[in-house]
């Protein structure tokens, strides 16, 4: 029977993600003769070489050795889950959830959400990654990413999904515009004026497609990667913009400037904020926790 260590586990589980023993080791904080020691004794319990190193040449892993690792990484997730079980029914959640959240969503979203978890569970800890889909789909599927708060739009089918809150396209206007002074606005009336377009992914594209629906053709203004620039931009009577609601949203600007959200007519974009996580895992307790009051703190806002 094979003998080998869960440490020794953890440590080969990291090679994958690099091209050198040297960058693994500094990534996993110990030095290379020791990462190197443990693969070899891993080596020597299984009876096959598992991975490649030539200093001229860096590392790679072979067949048998990525097999090892996939397998290994599972294995690894499953005692987790086992601890988060056990942890749960002692009423207790400690450890690290690594959570992602789209950009545009971070800064109403998260602070409810770790002040709250902070509060309930003291020894969660939270670590957070901001972006777009580009960056937080890819986080995921290599484990780096327990779970992300994202829009429900372009989602892969091999990722789970639970729907934290209802959410729509918005006209964001200058409080001084005519438009602003209607409860809701036609798209086809905003096409005379500049469109001040957030250019991020999922945006830009579910933007034009709300156009094209309508056979309208928007006039560009700008386009801009952050939510807070284009509402800038918008404050100071640039023109307007398309964003998604948002609970916890102050009707100004960052400069202060004041701004009006008007639902579209007929309503459009309509679509979920949800969390998201890879379909062949499951999520831990700690990142459930996490999940879960999301859903308590953001459901019951109108983001209207």
């Amino acid at each position: 029977m094979s003998r080998f260590t869960l440490r020794q586990l953890e440590l080969f589980c990291v090679l994958p993600d690099h091209p050198t023993l040297s960058s693994a080791a500094k990534a996993l904080h110990v030095s290379e003769s020791a990462l190197s020691h443990a693969i070899s004794g891993l080596e020597a319990a299984v009876g096959e070489q598992l991975c490649i190193r030539r200093k001229a040449r860096g590392m790679h892993l072979t067949t048998a050795g990525r097999h090892f690792a996939e397998r290994a990484r599972g294995i690894l997730r499953d005692l987790e889950v086992l601890a988060n079980e056990l942890a749960e029914v002692s009423g207790e959640l400690r450890g690290p959830v690594a959570l992602g959240c789209y950009t545009g969503l971070a800064s109403n979203v998260l602070p409810a959400v770790l002040e709250g978890i902070g509060r309930l569970h003291p020894g969660v800890d939270i670590s957070i990654t901001v972006g777009d889909h580009a960056d937080l789909l890819p986080a995921l599927e290599n484990g780096t990413l327990d779970t992300a708060i994202v829009y429900d739009i372009g989602m892969p089918p091999e990722l789970e999904r639970t729907t934290i809150y209802e959410t729509e396209v918005m006209a964001v206007l200058a409080e001084s515009d005519p438009l602003a002074a209607q409860p809701d606005v036609d798209l086809a009336d905003l096409v005379p004026e500049p469109l001040i377009l957030l250019d991020t992914a999922p945006s830009t594209g579910y933007t034009q497609l709300m156009f094209d629906q309508r056979g309208l053709v928007p006039r560009l203004g700008a386009k801009v990667p952050q939510i807070d620039l284009a509402r800038a931009m918008v404050g100071r009577g640039l023109g307007y913009s398309l964003i998604m609601s948002r609970p916890n949203q102050i009707p100004v600007s960052s400069e202060g400037l004041p701004l009006a959200s008007r639902r579209l007519r007929p309503r459009s974009g309509q679509t979920n904020v949800v969390a998201i996580w890879p379909a062949d895992t499951r999520p831990t307790a700690r990142a459930r926790a996490v999940i879960d009051y999301a859903i308590q703190t953001l459901e019951a806002v109108d983001p209207g």
